[in-house]
């Protein structure tokens, strides 16, 4: 049964399609018993790129991990409050940021938020974070977690973009 507002005649909306699955999902699920404390102790910020599967990626299970995802992966404002309630609330010690090849946000602009504000009639209150250089990106996100009065543990801050064609991380090292 679906709990959407469309109409009977209508064709499923992917929505229905996921509350549908998670239906199925539902019907076998068993509680795990798990703390919301991540096992491994690291938060993972990443790109919201569909084809990053991070938990396969890096060999990681349910649990181990908090997972902040976003456009480019990028370490904003609303990134080191997930890392602060994530270190300071939840036991994270260590933070892996990780962009990628082929990234969607190397492609736009600043000037997104002016063709927003044209289209809508207000400009936005946040950055759109655009880059041309995934390393330097990365660098940058790596210095601004590593400088956040707001985090506790700032010693295992480390950086990779991720190749979309290969799978493999290649890391990023700080300017020394």
């Amino acid at each position: 049964m679906s709990t959407s507002a469309h109409s009977p005649a209508s064709a499923p909306t992917v929505t229905d399609r996921l509350v549908e699955a998670n239906s199925h999902y539902a019907a076998d699920f068993k509680d795990p018993g798990m703390d919301a404390k991540p096992v491994l102790q690291v938060a993972v910020v990443a790109c919201m790129d569909a084809r990053l599967d991070l938990h396969k990626a890096l060999g990681l299970s349910l649990g181990d991990c908090h997972t902040i995802r976003n456009a480019g992966g990028v370490v904003t404002d609303d990134v080191i409050r997930s890392l602060a309630i994530s270190q300071r609330a939840l036991g994270t010690r260590s933070i892996v940021l990780i962009h990628h090849t082929g990234c969607g946000m190397e492609s736009i602009t600043e000037d997104f938020r002016q063709e927003l504000e044209r289209e809508v009639g207000q400009r936005p209150s946040w950055a759109v974070e655009a880059y041309t250089d995934a390393d330097q990106d990365v660098r940058q996100s790596m210095q601004r977690a590593r400088t956040s009065p707001f985090l506790k543990h700032t010693d295992d801050v480390r950086g990779f973009v991720f190749d979309v064609t290969t799978g493999k991380l290649r890391e990023v090292l700080p300017v020394a």
